[in-house]
């Protein structure tokens, strides 16, 4: 699976939520970063590139701030030129048919202000119909969207688990079985350097996969228990 964050963000070094899940990015191959901004400072697009680099993978990300509902201007301006007819839809437009599409966005409002007698009115499940709406017509397969509200106010602990919901979301088969996440996050686990990690640290890294381990055994053994019982 060969994931492509489509980045769009005007001032992106100086955006805490855009700097942290950079930093939280996996250092694969498979992941591709492609910020519109810095790539295309004067708005000019290589459309015949940006074809060629979103065709060469599996998963597309769209990653950015919501301004006014919606995107920064450039990745609107990227949607216009480079989903074109022939190439995103269309006859002969089936590139993309069948490649992953899901959002990563930071919203400087509450979780509850996006919903009907919030502040907003209106559910950010609405606000991204366009953007669905774009998946159905290109027939790509549309990923539940990554919601970060109001980024600057999460606890730490809130952080990390923004930090494995987007790694999941970059490097994980599209399976929500908690099989298929308890063995994305003990693969995880096992590839971290406990060299890196203070004792104490290192010390509840295992006591993690230890309890993973024993719990996957124990359902286990309760579906088998529940099968013998049919």
């Amino acid at each position: 699976m060969k994931t492509l964050i489509i980045i769009s963000h005007p001032d992106i070094r100086e955006s805490s939520s855009q700097q942290y899940l950079l930093s939280s990015i996996p250092g694969e191959p498979e992941v591709t970063v492609h910020h519109l901004e810095e790539k295309y400072p004067d708005f000019k697009i290589d459309s015949i590139k940006e074809q060629e680099l979103i065709a060469a993978h599996d998963r597309i990300i769209f990653q950015f701030p919501l301004y006014w509902y919606s995107s920064p201007p450039l990745l609107k301006k990227w949607q216009d030129e480079v989903l074109t007819e022939n190439f995103a839809y269309g006859k002969n437009g089936h590139h993309l048919q069948d490649k992953e599409f899901g959002l990563v966005l930071t919203i400087g409002a509450s979780k509850n202000e996006y919903q009907a007698g919030g502040k907003e009115h209106f559910s950010i499940t609405e606000l991204t119909k366009p953007f669905q709406a774009m998946a159905l017509k290109t027939g790509m397969i549309y990923l539940k969207p990554l919601s970060i509200h109001q980024f600057s106010y999460l606890t730490e602990e809130q952080k990390m688990e923004l930090l494995i919901e987007y790694q999941l979301l970059l490097t994980h088969e599209k399976d929500t079985s908690l099989a298929s996440r308890e063995n994305w996050f003990l693969n995880q686990l096992e590839q971290t350097d406990l060299t890196t990690l203070a004792e104490e640290d290192s010390f509840k890294l295992q006591h993690v996969m230890e309890i993973i381990e024993e719990n996957r055994e124990t359902m286990d053994d309760l579906k088998l228990s529940l099968e013998e019982m049919e």
